[in-house]
């Protein structure tokens, strides 16, 4: 399966990575690299769990377009 994810920085330099398919579904690293690793665990786990409690295994996302 592939799915989009985001990627942060926060004030700490530490990078956030969050997968916004999977409510919950966030983790972070030390670098990029390191973080997006763990993003891939981290969703290989909330899957498995969400399978095991008989939750649909993601929730619907969409990109809308917003004047600015």
């Amino acid at each position: 399966m592939r799915f989009t994810v985001t990627i942060d920085r926060d004030e700490d330099g530490v990078w956030i990575v969050e997968c916004p398919a999977i409510p919950g579904c966030v983790s972070q690293g030390k670098t990029r690299s390191e973080a997006l690793d763990n993003i891939k665990e981290a969703i290989a786990l909330c899957l498995e769990v969400r399978a095991e409690k008989g939750m649909p295994l993601t929730i619907e996302t969409q990109q809308i377009e917003v004047a600015v």
